[in-house]
């Protein structure tokens, strides 16, 4: 689980003055209409592999486009860079980053939702009565700050989680480890994994999704300046980034795990090969209504519930026009 992935509230006042030219994290551009400069919201890894797939197959060039993918990490904020455009379009972790840019009035919007399942997980220990992702009420469980301004805002309104139960997660799961009334938070694609791998311990996973968490994750996001200069690029961009995600789960990963492990050294190719796994199992890219509409769908209905219960949890006003965070001039909207 990545810190920045579950990043919630943000303020604009904060965005733009962290966002001056002199330190922006992504590179310069070329000139001209179709190039696209991409940040991504973590160092690269198989949870953004059907963008690099797109990328070391041409999926990008083939439609007139000059992508560059500019790897995430602990300094790169994406909100950031598009609201200083930084860059041309970026990746969103979840619902809320988008639903937070249309409530600070940042002119940005999802275009795709490239997995209709969010990967994160709560992850608990065997043989103590958890059964049910409910079962962990009252049970402590470790949350960054950033989760308990997203997802835990959701586990709160359906399940009637307390705070109290919220213990501090520095990313590190040598507590959980020490504890097996404890839970932690994690990604279906990383941290039941690595735990195993570390401890031989196969926990308990409950992916929120498959519970009824209803937010979308690894969204693409454009500025709404972008989308009105030039709909072809934004439109083009999204079906190669489409395909890239079919053949990184389907095809041949492995242009995709070169250039991934080219960005990223620190990246081993049993821990992509086992999230691709994952992420074709879980149906995180294409389950859902991406089974019918195809890869990167979104709907109106599924923004509103997400709109609804973060609005009733006091997230946003109750006067948000949450619309103002997506459009679906780019996808097949799948019916509800």
């Amino acid at each position: 689980m990545k810190a920045l992935r579950a990043l919630a509230l943000l303020g604009l006042t904060t965005v733009l003055a962290a966002c001056s030219p002199g330190k922006s994290a992504a590179p310069q551009a070329e000139s001209g209409s179709n190039v696209i400069r991409f940040a991504t919201d973590w160092r690269a890894q198989a949870e953004q592999g059907g963008f690099y797939e797109a990328l070391a197959n041409d999926e990008y060039a083939k439609r007139g486009l000059k992508v560059q993918i500019v790897q995430g990490g602990p300094g790169v904020n994406v909100p950031q860079l598009l609201a200083a455009g930084a860059v041309e379009a970026g990746m969103g972790s979840n619902s809320f980053i988008a639903l937070n840019l249309a409530n600070e009035g940042v002119p940005v919007r999802a275009v795709a939702a490239m997995m209709q399942k969010d990967p994160q997980v709560l992850i608990a220990h065997p043989g103590q009565g958890i059964e049910r992702i409910e079962d962990l009420k009252g049970h402590p469980i470790l949350l960054s700050d950033a989760s308990v301004s997203a997802f835990w805002v959701w586990l709160r309104s359906k399940y009637g989680f307390t705070d109290a139960q919220v213990h501090k997660y520095t990313f590190n799961s040598a507590p959980f480890l020490a504890d097996t009334s404890v839970a932690q938070q994690g990604y279906a694609t990383s941290e039941p994994y690595t735990i195993e791998k570390a401890s031989g311990l196969k926990a308990k996973v409950f992916l929120l999704a498959d519970n009824g968490y209803p937010s979308y994750a690894t969204m693409i996001l454009f500025p709404q300046a972008q989308i009105d200069k030039n709909p072809a690029m934004v439109r083009a961009f999204v079906e190669a980034s489409a395909k890239g995600w079919h053949d990184y789960l389907y095809g041949d990963p492995a242009p995709a795990d070169a250039l991934i492990r080219k960005d990223n050294p620190e990246m081993t190719q049993d821990v992509l090969d086992q999230a691709r796994e994952k992420m074709r199992s879980f149906g995180i890219v294409d389950g859902g209504d991406a089974k019918v509409a195809g890869i990167g769908t979104m709907n109106d209905t599924r923004w509103e519930a997400f709109a609804t219960m973060a609005i009733s949890q006091g997230v946003y006003p109750k006067g948000l026009d949450y619309k103002k965070a997506y459009t679906l001039q780019f996808v097949t909207p799948a019916k509800p």
